[in-house]
């Protein structure tokens, strides 16, 4: 079995594990909630049942997304578990909102609750296998990278405050007969609208395509840049089709006196080696390295201190000067707030033709896309 298939399946068989501790808390609450007359047990129950709506729709997710490529999607169905989290938090927002209705028409029109101990019994119950449900969740949405799986662990623990709140109610119903369900549902409430907000926030980012880790692309280029011949790795850009697939490009410096045979033979390395270490298929480019040429040496460390000056620009990279034509073209990497960058590479040549003027320059201007 491939990673991919043991993946949506371990993510299966988590879900179901959610579904049926979700369907015996719906039915033990629902009994609780209609012989108590409690609408907070009831609407507890029923979000429950949506949870368990939540992980049929984790599975649904899972099993779409790992279908294989196919001509009308050569990259793979991986962006569907995207969608399936967004639906999830669809549903934590409904929750929320219907429970801030109902707990507003509970505040404004009472109803007398009539709790029990073994009421009490079975909110704590749930309350414990809420929490142990999240954590779970959660912490297997961590291991298998599923947002889907993360977002059903917070909406769990959301719901194990629910379930606290509803057994403070009661608590404090049998003691000083207050009723605080409508307050406290209306609390509740405010955070599972802002936990579906937060959610759906986070897959949408990755819907429209969200800035790599930089600790990710940091290491990558580390590793490409273990290979002796690479003087350094630049020009990473990522493209994630589902949680760990990801398609890239860098480009990587070397001497100018390799020859395509040997420059073949490195690429070919280091394509598997990162694909085996992180899972990224890279399409590699080349910068070529001056080699033995003492005027770009010095032209190159002028480039570096008239590019210093400017604090808008990150980097400067792929350097090379051709000395028959005269023309030294290299990159500058600039944040995302410069507001003029055709400026700004004007300034720059305009400094490096003042100092060497039978040179032309020419400069590209890359974005930050990752570290």
């Amino acid at each position: 079995m491939n990673h991919s298939n043991s993946r949506t399946g371990e993510i299966i068989r988590v879900s179901l594990c959610g579904i049926a501790v979700n369907l015996i808390l719906v039915i033990f609450k629902t009994i609780v909630g209609l012989t108590a007359h409690s609408i907070a047990v009831i609407l507890d129950a029923v979000n429950n049942l949506s949870d368990a709506l939540s992980s049929i729709i984790t599975i649904i997710g899972a099993k779409l997304a790992g279908k294989a490529a196919d001509r009308k999607h050569p990259y793979g169905h991986g962006r569907i578990e995207y969608i399936s989290a967004s639906l999830i938090a669809l549903l934590v927002l409904l929750a929320g909102f219907t429970s801030m209705k109902e707990s507003i028409v509970k505040l404004v029109h009472p109803v007398e609750t009539k709790h029990t101990v073994l009421s009490l019994i079975v909110l704590l119950a749930a309350v414990a296998a809420k929490l142990f449900l999240g954590r779970f969740y959660q912490k297997k949405g961590a291991a298998l990278n599923s947002d889907s799986l993360k977002a059903s662990g917070m909406d769990a623990l959301y719901d194990a405050i629910i379930s606290f709140a509803a057994l403070i109610s009661a608590v404090v119903s049998m003691t000083v007969k207050w009723n605080l369900e409508g307050l406290l549902g209306i609390v509740i409430s405010i955070f599972i609208i802002k936990a579906g907000y937060e959610i759906i926030a986070e897959t949408l980012n990755h819907i429209i395509g969200i800035r790599a880790d930089d600790d990710f692309t940091a290491q990558i280029k580390a590793s490409i840049c273990e290979n002796p011949a690479v003087h350094g790795a630049y020009d990473l850009i990522l493209h994630n089709y589902g949680p760990d697939k990801y398609f890239g490009s860098v480009h990587i410096e070397l001497d100018d006196n390799m020859n395509a045979r040997e420059i073949d033979a490195l690429t070919r390395s280091i394509v598997p080696q990162i694909y085996q270490e992180y899972g990224v298929l890279l399409t590699i480019g080349i910068y070529a390295a001056n080699t033995h040429n003492d005027t770009a040496v010095q032209i190159r460390e002028t480039v570096r201190h008239v590019v210093g000056q400017y604090p808008e620009i990150l980097q400067m990279h792929g350097f090379y000067m051709e000395e028959a034509a005269r023309a030294v073209s290299f990159d500058i990497l600039i944040n995302y707030d410069t507001d003029d960058a055709s400026a700004l590479t004007a300034d720059i040549s305009s400094a490096l033709t003042e100092r060497f003027p039978d040179y032309h320059f020419f400069i590209s201007v890359d974005h930050d896309f990752s570290e």
